[in-house]
């Protein structure tokens, strides 16, 4: 891994220090997960809906078990 500086403003800084305060990580994490999404990796012409994979995060260690409730509105079958 390599090591950068960037500057920001005071304000945004402490927006992406809060935020990664609430997600349990750093904000060395928090900047290079914004920056990933950003840089969108190129994505396979056979699977264009991966490009959305990981985008969402519920907070809900069970919502993997719960997504036919979640999208369907029922229980998986």
């Amino acid at each position: 891994m390599l090591r950068t500086q960037i500057s920001l403003e005071p304000e945004m800084y402490k927006r992406v220090k809060s935020e990664a305060r609430r997600n349990g990580i750093s904000v060395a994490e928090m900047l290079r997960r914004a920056l990933a999404s950003a840089l969108h990796p190129a994505v396979s012409a056979e699977k264009p809906w991966m490009r959305f994979a990981g985008t969402l995060e519920s907070r809900d260690a069970g919502s993997s078990r719960s997504v036919d409730e979640v999208v369907y509105g029922r229980g998986r079958p």
